[in-house]
């Protein structure tokens, strides 16, 4: 059994010799235990050091691509160097590295195939009782989004067995916390989560420049993911909603002509109620389209899918891949690149 830790990285010379320093080279359940930086495109020393400081694989990006990119790249090529479990965490050193057997136990005594680290947010010192408040409540819309139990919805600590993994495809610029977390509870992949610890703050958070940046980008983010995998759903709501608008500007006239009998007057609206019965009915026709392009989406994921798997029994190379900690030679001779080719 082979776990493989990933670290998303960019710019991250200075507080990633600290967050290595804390992972573990053993952790119970596994044969090995490998380290993965994806440098997404840093303009400082962060490969360099991740080397130095004894990192077995890398991907580097050409260019800053995004988090969620960065995380799709480090699963493929984990997938691709023979993980069995993929352990996600961040360069900041915000989790504790400690809680890394805990967050694994489930998938390995076969509970979950995806597991989430709950980090309390509300005993976070270094959090305001503002985005503490803010956090609770995205993690309930997400929770009600996802049909999930989990309690911290934007934590990055998290684990996934070899089947979630290959399941998984993030294609949203912003975020992967919540895509991949509302895409695994549509999915059914068994989720779990469990307590964590969080370390002092090292630097500023840089996913968004302020807290009202934050919510309106997460509240975007959710709302698009949603619509995705319930287009429907959430196009018959608005459509419900339109039709209601519809019978409040015709009940001027309706009362007019049912209790009065008078059918005169009212044009203004009558013409704004039939507009928007039009854009009702529209709204339903565009759900009804959203739904089939949807269903494609599914087919489409299984596809790739199943091209994972043909790449991985091909032993096909990890994209951007450099190898770390001083080893050289060719990718074919590593022990890696067969290992990966015999998996199947």
């Amino acid at each position: 059994m082979k776990l493989i830790i990933q670290i998303p990285c960019l710019n991250e010379e200075d507080q990633l010799p600290i967050t290595l320093a804390d992972l573990p080279r053993q952790v119970p359940g596994f044969d090995e235990v490998e380290w993965l930086v994806v440098d997404d495109g840093s303009t400082d020393r962060t490969v360099e050091v991740a080397r130095e400081h004894g990192v077995d694989h890398i991907v580097k990006l050409t260019n800053n691509k995004g988090l969620a990119a960065a995380f799709q790249a480090g699963l493929d090529a984990a997938l691709k160097l023979g993980a069995d479990v993929i352990v996600n965490t961040d360069a900041d050193n915000q989790y504790s590295a400690a809680d890394i057997p805990a967050l694994v136990a489930p998938i390995l005594s076969g509970e979950a195939d995806m597991v989430i680290g709950d980090r309390n947010v509300m005993s976070i010192e270094h959090f305001s009782g503002t985005k503490k408040v803010l956090q609770r409540f995205g993690s309930w819309v997400v929770r009600q989004a996802s049909d999930t139990d989990v309690p911290d919805a934007t934590s990055g600590f998290r684990a996934y067995n070899r089947e979630a993994a290959l399941g998984l495809t993030v294609v949203s610029k912003f975020t992967y916390t919540l895509e991949s977390l509302i895409q695994a509870g549509k999915s059914l992949t068994a989720v779990g989560h469990v307590p964590v610890r969080t370390n002092p703050k090292l630097r500023e958070s840089r996913l968004f420049s302020s807290m009202a940046a934050y919510v309106r980008r997460n509240m975007v983010a959710i709302f698009r993911i949603y619509t995705g995998y319930e287009p429907l759903k959430v196009f018959s709501w608005l459509a419900a909603i339109v039709f209601v608008a519809a019978l409040a500007a015709w009940s001027p006239f309706l009362w007019d002509w049912l209790v009065n009998g008078d059918r005169s007057g009212h044009l203004q609206s009558i013409v704004l109620g039939g507009v928007l019965l039009m854009a009702s009915l529209q709204l339903f026709a565009l759900g009804v389209l959203a739904d089939l392009i949807s269903a494609h989406r599914v087919v489409s994921q299984r596809t790739l899918e199943r091209v994972r798997r043909l790449e991985l029994a091909m032993g096909v190379e990890p994209s951007h891949y450099q190898p770390g900690r001083g080893q050289g030679g060719d990718a074919a001779d590593r022990p890696e690149h067969v290992a990966v080719g015999e998996r199947g």
